[in-house]
């Protein structure tokens, strides 16, 4: 009869190691099937480990007859010959029963009152515990996101440094030191950004305390924020000026954002609101009659 078990490790040999080491077989005694290949995966991410299925054959159908064998030899007089073995042990139980066990009533009560008492002392404890782990300041991510940028910097074959500094309170910000880095913005940021968003999945990946990592190059983030509010201001007027509301080129969060806050008290006639599903999100600069 075959069987078969399905065990995943780092590498192809690892995986059919695990295998040969749950059956205590050898590699001879087995046939192996690979059904998913490994993938590194690049700095950890999308990795994949190997996968196989190891085929053996079971001969262990003998076992259960040599069970029924001494089954057979069973019916000996003398077990039940026995029998007064039992009555003798039944006696011997029988003043145990016969024991009042009155006076431990009252220790019931008295066993009830501490677990009473202790359930509040242990979520009082837990409670402050949880406290405590809140209030603690998250561990320092700088070492790791250097390794990350350095890596992927190295991976797009772009020379620069970057520069990591830290607010305290899990965020941090980044600036990108070289020179001709136009290619790290790219369109509107676009690139830019996605930097950036590989940055704050790698370092918060498996961490309890998850931080912000943002991330600048060449001041863009400063300049592009000061071209939004322009954008805004100018949109704005000519909304007041034709009575009618004025829809903006599709934006991200951020910069969705940038534009709410300019024209939140521009003008007492003039609202914004976000329309449509992302990437294609717009920001509609409407007139209140």
């Amino acid at each position: 009869m075959t069987k078969y078990i399905e065990t995943t490790g780092k590498t192809e040999e690892a995986a059919i190691a695990a295998a040969l080491s749950q059956l205590g077989m050898t590699r001879d005694q087995v046939s192996v099937e690979i059904i998913t290949r490994p993938k590194t995966g690049f700095l950890g991410i999308g990795r994949v480990d190997a996968k196989v299925r190891v085929s053996y054959e079971a001969q262990q159908e003998p076992e259960p007859v040599k069970a029924q064998e001494p089954v057979k030899s069973a019916p000996a007089a003398p077990a039940e010959e026995k029998k007064p073995v039992r009555a003798q042990e039944t006696v011997k139980t029988a003043p145990k029963a016969e024991k009042p066990k009155a006076p431990k009533a009252p220790k019931a009560p008295r066993a009830d009152k501490p677990k009473g008492e202790s359930a509040p002392k242990e979520e009082s404890v837990s409670a402050a515990v949880q406290e405590q782990g809140a209030k603690e300041p998250a561990a320092d991510r700088s070492g790791d996101i250097a390794a990350f940028l350095k890596g992927l910097l190295e991976h797009l074959e772009v020379e620069a440094q970057p520069e990591i500094t830290s607010s305290g309170d899990g965020i941090y910000q980044v600036v990108l030191n070289g020179e001709e880095l136009g290619a790290l913005i790219g369109r509107r940021g676009e690139t830019l950004d996605a930097i950036q968003q590989l940055t704050n999945y790698a370092v918060n990946h498996g961490q309890r305390s998850r931080v912000r990592v943002h991330v600048d190059c060449e001041n863009y983030r400063a300049k592009r924020e000061e071209s939004l509010q322009r954008l805004a201001r100018k949109t704005a007027g000519k909304a007041v000026k034709y009575r009618r509301n004025m829809m903006l080129e599709p934006m991200n969060a951020y910069e969705r954002h940038v534009i709410h806050a300019e024209l939140q008290d521009y003008h007492p006639n003039i609202s914004t609101y976000s329309t449509g599903t992302d990437p294609n999100r717009r920001i509609v600069v409407a007139y209140n009659k």
